[in-house]
């Protein structure tokens, strides 16, 4: 069979060096599951890696090209390709209840909603590494008091240790990117319960940040707190200032504020 050619509508990229396919396979610790799923495999530059692990291999592939592709070439495959979108597709369907890793060289048009989603799945996924375009990957490590860091960061980081390991040229891709890339591992926490609510953390958190310029006292005034709570000093600063922790004690005095 030929090769696949490149959607544009799909962002797809195909990765070309080996050698970056192997690093990150490798960078996956496989510690707490035995089973991992890899989102856009393509023509399976990643997949023939993580098919010499110690784990169950799924992929998720939408393109019905590259479905077919891998189901001639990787035969480990076979009763393992889901061939849907990852972003609407229900995951426990393949997985139940089981812990599982996630990995990919991910399409840059919809690398954030896929961390969204997976934050969905937390309690499930111990483990997330892949491929982002390098801004992304860099917003999703950053911390606290730069213009990069963001909700992104706030959200990923209240539940997992993220790290950003190295950068990848565009020349390495057919058809190369306009962009770097950037590979990323995130550990999920081994205590990752939030001493507050969920849902209003992640509203205190995009909330802020959807005025980031301001101070959390002009930002947060949707929420209408009280003004004795206003007063509090917090709210003196912007949100880009606030750690990850700040961020849940903030949460957890708005809880206390009654809203």
């Amino acid at each position: 069979m030929e090769k696949v050619k490149a959607k544009k509508h799909l962002g797809q990229h195909f990765l070309k060096d080996e050698s970056i396919a192997k690093a990150i396979a490798d960078t996956l610790n496989l510690e707490g599951y035995e089973e991992v799923l890899e989102i856009g495999p393509g023509m399976g530059v990643l997949t023939k890696y993580l098919l010499d692990k110690p784990i169950t291999t799924y992929v998720i592939e939408i393109d019905s090209e590259s479905v077919d592709y891998l189901n001639e070439n990787y035969p480990k495959l076979h009763e393992k390709i889901i061939s849907k979108d990852f972003l609407k597709y229900n995951i426990k369907e393949i997985f139940e209840d089981r812990q599982f890793g996630i990995i990919g060289n991910f399409p840059y048009n919809i690398s954030t909603q896929i961390v969204f989603k997976t934050l969905e799945y937390k309690d499930q996924i111990p483990e997330f590494a892949g491929m982002f375009q390098k801004e992304v990957a860099e917003r999703i490590c950053e911390k606290k008091g730069t213009k990069a860091y963001g909700i992104l960061s706030v959200l990923v980081q209240a539940f997992y240790e993220a790290e950003y390991l190295f950068t990848v040229d565009e020349n390495v891709f057919i058809p190369p990117p306009k962009v770097k890339s950037g590979v990323l591992r995130l550990r999920r926490k081994h205590d990752y319960s939030l001493p507050c609510g969920e849902k209003l953390f992640f509203t205190v958190v995009k909330t802020a940040f959807q005025q980031r310029r301001k101070t959390l006292r002009n930002s947060l005034k949707t929420l209408n707190l009280s003004d004795n709570l206003r007063e509090d000093e917090i709210f003196n600063l912007r949100p880009e200032q606030l750690s990850v922790q700040q961020f849940i004690a903030l949460t957890q005095k708005i809880e206390a504020d009654g809203v």
